[in-house]
């Protein structure tokens, strides 16, 4: 077998769902632009949603209308893909960064000693298709006075206490990148129950404007629309969400099966009932060991893995003093995998895997 690490679940529904944006000649973003915003709120259960180029820019989008500028701080979990902390540095801001907990969420109690007088704002960023505690969160940002934004990227379909990620503060942000749980190859959204934020959503992605077809620019904006091209794929997938969902989970109990056996390992799961969980990736820790020689065994077995993300406070762009306090987000990183999850990854597929990864320990 030779099994990749992920691909994006497309077939003829999306490729067919474009053909009406040629037959109306409506290739910018339009009416199926509106279509799929209005979905994504209806599924989220939100006031009000705009559309962005991809995940990072809605970050960027919404930490400027929350009103994040020079010099502020923003709180965000040192264990996450670089764009959270980038979206801030965009703003001219400060990421800020704490650690994770051991189902790789914010911990809001590494948060207190981060907190000085130009700290504005937290990020919490749900990962790996789960809920960070947003009690915690919450509580934490009503107690100091701070704005949330939260990078829920990899969120969609995933809820704390019923209700959706991205909706518990100023703002929420999620990615349709091609690995996410539904793509429309790049694109953004950002979503608030804030009517201020949402005008100045509307503002700073359409140049300064509210409707196009103008040349007058009340304030200053900028292009950060969709097309309706990628709105119809968007659309074709959603009507899969269902499918996807059931998916994932088919492939997430399939692994815990086979892999339950094993003492070596522990899959990622949420430790808080409150989230559900749509595994974004298949996430195991090796306990005993770094990760690394694993996953050149399974690589020599045509098996494609990815590392964790690499901390932020030891990336090369933002390296500073070494924090010990982040300890946890640096063993995640060295101790763990993400072994393949596609939607349509076939059992016999993931009984190998497993297998490849049983044979591994006994071996060693």
């Amino acid at each position: 077998m030779n099994i990749c690490q992920f691909k994006p679940f497309l077939g003829t529904e999306e490729y067919e769902s474009i053909k009406s944006c040629f037959d109306n000649n409506w290739v910018t973003e339009g009416p199926k632009s509106k279509e799929f915003v209005k979905c994504l709120c209806n599924l989220m259960n939100v006031r009000y949603g705009v559309l962005a180029p991809n995940g990072t820019l809605a970050l960027y989008l919404g930490l400027r209308a929350m009103g994040i500028e020079i010099g502020d701080e923003v709180i965000v979990p040192n264990f996450t893909f670089i764009a959270s902390a980038n979206a801030v540095e965009m703003c001219r801001a400060i990421p800020i960064f704490c650690d994770i907990n051991d189902d790789l969420q914010i911990n809001i109690n590494d948060c207190e000693r981060l907190l000085t007088t130009k700290t504005k704002a937290i990020m919490p960023v749900h990962m790996y298709g789960m809920s960070s505690n947003m009690d915690d969160v919450c509580e934490f940002a009503k107690k100091h006075n701070l704005k949330i934004i939260e990078d829920s990227a990899q969120a969609i379909g995933i809820f704390w206490r019923n209700k959706h990620c991205g909706t518990f503060g100023d703002v929420g942000c999620f990615s349709f990148f091609a690995d996410k749980t539904i793509t429309t190859g790049e694109g953004g959204f950002v979503c608030t129950n804030n009517e201020e934020i949402y005008e100045c959503l509307l503002y700073l992605r359409n140049q300064g404007r509210i409707n196009r077809g103008t040349f007058i620019h009340p304030k200053i904006g900028y292009n950060f629309r969709m097309t309706d091209i990628q709105c119809a794929i968007g659309l074709s997938q959603m009507d899969k969400l269902e499918f996807i969902i059931k998916n994932k989970k088919r492939i997430l109990d399939t692994y815990k099966n086979l892999l339950s056996i094993n003492n070596k390992i522990r899959i990622i799961e949420p430790i808080n009932e409150n989230s559900n969980h749509i595994p974004f990736r298949i996430c195991i820790i090796t306990l005993n060991e770094k990760s690394n020689k694993l996953m050149e065994y399974l690589k020599e077995n045509n098996i494609e893995t990815r590392t964790f993300f690499y901390p932020l406070n030891l990336q090369p762009c933002y390296k500073k003093d070494n924090d010990i306090k982040l300890e946890k987000s640096i063993y995640y990183y060295e101790h763990g995998i993400c072994l393949p999850s596609y939607t349509v990854l076939l059992d016999e597929e993931i009984k190998y895997i497993c297998s490849s990864i049983n044979e591994y320990f006994i071996n060693t």
